[in-house]
């Protein structure tokens, strides 16, 4: 079991353990013990989004990794993405992300990167903690030996062409109008200037950041106002990111959600017709709707599940093949271009199949219909109540009621302390009942 990394890194609020200077400042020097190999001078790459205790994790890793003999590039706010493409394209040997992704600005986290980009696994990560359990984090480098820091100016120009490269040559969205909501986030230059220099008139929401608004009623998990947005404006297409902006959510036209299944379903069909799909199918999370497993097996694709979190999703990919794979919650993953998800990258391969079809968004985004899916939050304190006796009995209940033609799916979630209940079948009202009996059921015995 891993104490301090749960499906997204190591996350909490921020000045709290163990998000701290002390924790962040034993993690770097783990982590940089870890991935310390050879004679040469190693190398680390960290980016943050815009919450303002980014300012207190931020020197605390940096002296970390200089203390056992890393030098450090600093990034500033940039995506997530970013900084996996950074690291790989610098050839570091270790990348940092300091964000809470979607979480609201008094959370923070650390995800970090091995130095082909890609987020650690498992094992290393319980490395790392054994490493900061038994006090062997790493020697302290020499006073001659110490590493050094300096900011990477052109990060940001970087990332816009690494990401304007993803769509199809000759293409262009000229003639279209679309706003973005950057959720006062990391994406909150990046985001407008791709869409502008690719050809579309951009109507930007969310893009004055301070310290504290990140996700405030805005981004990927309030899509309200842009899909108000959309509609006053007359746009053709709206995009929420949320916070680190690895993942995206779409509104057409009239102003309505389009969700990561539907994205995997335009882009898996899309790319089977070019002969770019790879492996067969798509992989999904269990958190995806029946209705994209329905879908992808008409049109001859499989679909494949793991657990929630994207990084299980990229595993699942390079051990069977797959180019495309993602969440429902919006983290696309095409493995062609990025090693986790990009919000902004997935945005544009939807642009890349709209924008030849000329078709509204709304015909072309609804693939297929969902399932009636209902997902439900129960907040905890301690304690385990999945495994009371009689939240089991309601669990074995609630499945006998759904029946073959439903799917319930009840787990904790990895980064916040609530438990999450999910319910999905034919029939909307039982689904409803079903979930909300449960949900009572647990925050009885939470209680």
């Amino acid at each position: 079991m891993r104490k301090l990394f749960g499906t997204d890194g190591i996350r909490g609020t921020a000045n709290v353990e163990p998000i701290t200077a002390v924790t962040a400042l034993a993690v770097a020097k783990a982590a940089g013990a870890q991935f310390r190999r050879g004679d040469h001078r190693h190398l680390v790459v960290i980016g943050k989004d815009t919450r303002l205790s980014g300012y207190l994790l931020e020197p605390a890793l940096t002296a970390g990794f200089i203390s056992v003999g890393m030098d450090v590039v600093l990034l500033g706010p940039l995506p997530t993405p970013a900084v996996a493409m950074l690291t790989r394209s610098l050839r570091a040997d270790l990348g940092v992300m300091i964000s809470a992704s979607h979480n609201p600005y008094d959370d923070n986290g650390i995800k970090l990167f091995g130095p082909d980009g890609y987020k650690l696994s498992d094992e290393v990560e319980r490395a790392i903690e054994a490493r900061i359990d038994d006090g062997s984090e790493g020697d302290l480098a020499a006073s001659d030996k110490l590493g050094h820091a300096q900011r990477l100016d052109d990060a940001l120009g970087r990332y816009i062409e690494f990401v304007k490269s993803s769509f199809p040559r000759g293409l262009r969205l000229d003639g279209l109008k679309i706003v973005v909501d950057c959720a006062h986030g990391a994406a909150y230059r990046v985001a407008p200037k791709v869409l502008y220099e690719l050809g579309a008139e951009v109507v930007s929401l969310a893009i004055e950041p301070d310290g504290f608004n990140i996700n405030r009623d805005c981004g990927a998990t309030a899509p309200g106002a842009l899909q108000q947005a959309v509609v006053a404006e007359g746009a053709d297409l709206g995009l929420a990111l949320d916070g680190d902006a690895d993942r995206v959510v779409i509104c057409d036209e009239l102003g309505r959600v389009i969700d990561g299944d539907q994205v995997l379903a335009l882009v898996a069909r899309s790319w089977k017709d070019d002969g770019l799909l790879r492996g067969d199918g798509v992989v999904a999370t269990v958190m995806s709707n029946l209705g994209l497993e329905r879908y992808l097996a008409n049109i001859g694709l499989a679909c494949e599940r793991t657990p929630v979190g994207d990084r299980y999703v990229v595993e699942r990919m390079r051990e069977g093949g797959f180019n495309l794979g993602g969440e429902q919650s919006g983290h696309i993953v095409l493995s062609d271009y990025t090693t986790t998800g990009d919000g902004l990258i997935a945005a544009l391969q939807v642009l890349a199949v709209l924008v030849p079809s000329q078709a509204p968004a709304s015909q072309l985004l609804k693939v297929f219909d969902p399932l009636p899916q209902v997902l439900r939050n129960v907040r905890v304190n301690g304690g385990a109540p999945l495994e009371d006796a009689r939240v089991k009995h309601a669990v074995t209940q609630a499945e006998r009621r759904l029946g073959a033609n439903g799917r319930l799916l009840i787990r904790k979630s990895g980064t916040e302390p609530v438990i999450r209940v999910m319910g999905e079948g034919d029939d909307a009202r039982l689904v409803g009942e079903v979930v909300d009996d449960l949900i009572e059921t647990i925050a009885a015995s939470a209680k």
